[in-house]
């Protein structure tokens, strides 16, 4: 497919995604989608593993059943995100991909459903999706967004890169756990890089390197799939299999060849939820702080992926927001409604989308295509699972490179922004969560202002977050002084 449109006049494809307007090319959006798909197609093979394989409060596992049925979780988890994906593509014109949120389905996971049945766990989470769903409906999530000053809004985007360069990292076994206080975390088996899977991720960050400085288009997606080639012959040469079997074998999934390419989809977990069930089984109060904590971690997890993804695509205005604001957050917040009575759990903004942007993507239809690649998975799982994490892991790092170069926009200067900023970008890899970041700026931007006398210069609407931070950071004692853990 050609990189350059040569059309005098735009066809309706251009004209609905506004393709030239944002300089771009069918071609690059193709690619971008492609990219997309391939960066964050390990959910589909992570989120049964995550969920599929935890049993209940009654001992049974996702779907009814005595044992798990992964094939079924992850049919319907790349279902759920084919279409939501599609319709922010559609709907917003956004190059932002959707799926299960990493995180959010732990909690559901060993938080919910150790609790409570399955059905109940996610009928809290399309209660939380509802909720979310009515505050952008009311204005009130965009005014939030409004609220938040732009160089914080900046320290949120290099924070992220920082975050999903350390996922790369850990992903590919780079960056593992010593079990040591100290230093908790280190390079590789005790200092030393001496896994082929780790191999085959330094290959592939060499060659993603290389190709990018020459300026070689499609360098992320060229990389994925020869990486991904050769993690299959090392495989199939070196038999090591996952790394829950052996300690030197591949993060998550074995690059194998399937035995079969093609299979039918099972989506029997669709419409098993049971809305109101939880407030019976574990009480108003649980449910409530159930809910806040799920709505919370979603609510701002959105809204640093999108201005990220937006900041990597230049598709910001001048207040720091992007097109269609509105919409993205519409269709994030029926996404996660969506998710849970799927019975997939909360599906939300993937931060991986900014691959596909690095890539060239500026518009929806990139979206689509990512959505599109997400319902053949449906059929195709086989195939899927032959990417391992180690060959997706470079293009994250890159990224991060690409997304830390906001960081000049700063005022380092200025203590009252640095230090939210550096707090923010700094926590997010360093506790492996992008919402802990995001209220570490808030409380201490709010904190320094009001420390300063300027207390009248802050937004209202910054003290209504900043007093949420502090539930969400302290929402364990809380829960203990309530007596409902």
């Amino acid at each position: 497919m050609s990189d350059t449109d040569t059309t005098t006049e735009p066809t309706a494809l251009h004209r609905y995604f506004k393709i030239t307007e944002r300089g771009s090319t069918i071609g690059r959006e193709v690619r971008g989608g492609l990219v997309t798909f391939f960066t964050m197609a390990y959910i589909i093979v992570l989120n049964p593993l995550i969920i599929g394989t935890v049993a209940d409060v009654d001992g049974t596992f996702l779907g009814g059943g005595d044992a798990p049925d992964l094939a079924a979780v992850a049919a319907t988890t790349a279902l759920v995100a084919g279409v939501l994906t599609i319709a922010m593509g559609v709907v917003a014109n956004f190059p932002l991909a959707l799926a299960t949120g990493l995180g959010l389905n732990a909690f559901v996971a060993f938080g919910l459903a150790s609790q409570m049945t399955w059905a109940d766990a996610m009928g809290l989470v399309v209660m939380e999706g509802l909720v979310i769903l009515v505050l952008v409906l009311t204005g009130f999530r965009q005014a939030v967004f409004s609220a938040v000053p732009r160089q914080l809004k900046t320290a949120i985007s290099v924070g992220i890169g920082l975050f999903i360069a350390l996922v790369g990292f850990v992903n590919a076994g780079f960056v593992r756990s010593t079990g040591n206080p100290s230093p908790p975390i280190g390079m590789g088996e005790g200092g030393s890089l001496t896994t082929w899977p780790v191999a085959v991720f330094c290959a592939g960050l060499i060659a993603v390197v290389v190709l990018y400085a020459l300026k070689v288009r499609g360098a992320i997606l060229w990389t994925i799939i020869a990486t991904a080639v050769l993690a299959v012959v090392v495989e199939t040469i070196a038999d090591l299999g996952p790394s829950a079997e052996n300690p030197g074998g591949w993060n998550l999934n074995a690059p194998q060849v399937p035995d079969q390419i093609v299979d039918l989809p099972d989506f029997s977990l669709i419409g098993d939820f049971s809305l109101l069930g939880s407030w019976e089984s574990v009480g108003v109060v649980s449910v409530l702080l159930f809910v806040f904590t799920l709505m919370l971690a979603d609510f701002f997890d959105t809204m640093g992926t999108m201005v990220a993804v937006g900041a990597e695509g230049h598709l910001l205005d001048e207040n720091g927001n992007p097109p269609k604001t509105t919409q993205i957050l519409l269709v994030d917040s029926v996404a996660a409604a969506a998710g849970g009575a799927a019975s997939v759990s909360s599906n939300t903004s993937y931060i991986e989308s900014a691959s596909g942007v690095g890539e060239g993507a500026r518009t929806g239809l990139a979206s689509v295509v990512t959505g599109l690649c997400f319902l053949l998975a449906t059929f195709l799982a086989p195939v899927v699972a032959m990417v391992p994490n180690e060959a997706a892991a470079p293009a994250l790092v890159l990224v991060g490179f690409l997304m830390m170069g906001q960081v000049r926009e700063i005022a380092w200067d200025d203590v009252e922004i640095a230090i939210p900023a550096f707090l923010t970008l700094a926590l997010m890899p360093f506790t492996y969560s992008i919402s802990t970041g995001i209220g570490a700026g808030f409380l201490s931007y709010v904190i320094i202002k009001l420390a300063k006398g300027k207390a009248r210069e802050l937004h209202p609407l910054l003290w209504i977050i900043a007093a949420l931070f502090v539930v969400y950071f302290a929402i364990t004692p809380i829960e203990d002084l309530l007596g409902v853990r």
